[in-house]
């Protein structure tokens, strides 16, 4: 708490550079996912002829949840190298930074979802009361994107290609997410533990099972939040123990 106006500032810092010289500034978190949308529907709705009103919103869940973890975890690997001139300067506790990234990405998640639920409601996929338990996703995907960035703020500091392999790694965490098809066929095939094991995909699930009205898996709601709990407690006991040494490698 000592260092709660230092952390609010990094966050501020964080959506200001990201929005640097863009003229719409905090509006293109409404509009990217809405462009995004209407090319992958009709891409994907096309090839793989999904031409139900609904599917635009599958995709939209999906991405838009995507979204958020691939920029919150890269924002994280790349934190502490990026603030380098403060670290070098000044004391401050150094979790601050990947933990500033994740926040600032997470308020701009949440800035967009009013386009899932406008695009919702324009193609009548109306909510039931089950859309209450969003909650339990969205705490979940939090804690996922934590967990992971800490983890890749501390490995990123040692090994700067982590980066370019994080974005391969990602490409496959996109493929197995389910974000533009429907997973049925590939969880009755032989390689269904991709999809299963990937916490991203279960967060996801549990997500569009929540706004289609749709009973929750206990596995898609309990495995993730596991996940993210080994990952964040193990990343924040390596993160403490090395970050003295960091001021050598960046």
């Amino acid at each position: 708490m000592r260092y709660f106006n230092l952390f609010c500032e990094l966050v501020k810092k964080g959506i200001r550079l990201k929005y640097r010289r863009s003229y719409l500034g905090v509006l293109w978190s409404l509009i990217e996912p809405l462009l995004t949308m209407i090319v992958l529907t009709l891409v994907f709705g096309t090839l793989l002829d999904h031409h139900e009103a609904s599917f635009p919103v599958y995709i939209l869940a999906g991405r838009l949840i995507y979204g958020f973890f691939s920029q919150a975890t890269t924002a994280a690997l790349k934190s502490v190298r990026a603030n380098e001139g403060l670290i070098k300067k000044v004391y401050v506790p150094k979790l601050l930074f990947p933990l500033s990234g994740i926040c600032f990405n997470f308020i701009l998640f949440l800035i967009s979802l009013p386009v899932l639920a406008v695009v919702s409601l324009v193609l009548k996929c109306y909510p039931t009361v089950r859309l209450l338990l969003i909650v339990i996703p969205l705490v979940t995907l939090f804690l996922l994107a934590a967990g992971v960035g800490i983890v890749l703020a501390t490995a990123g500091v040692y090994f700067r290609d982590l980066e370019y392999l994080w974005n391969i790694a990602l490409m496959l965490i996109m493929y197995t997410s389910a974000i533009f098809y429907y997973p049925e066929r590939i969880l009755d095939s032989n390689v269904s533990w991709l999809l299963e094991l990937n916490p991203l995909f279960c967060v996801i699930s549990s997500a569009r099972a929540c706004i289609f009205g749709v009973p929750l898996n206990s596995w898609d709601v309990l495995y993730p939040l596991c996940f993210a709990a080994v990952c964040a407690a193990l990343g924040t006991v390596v993160f403490r123990k090395k970050e003295n040494e960091f001021l050598l490698h960046i």
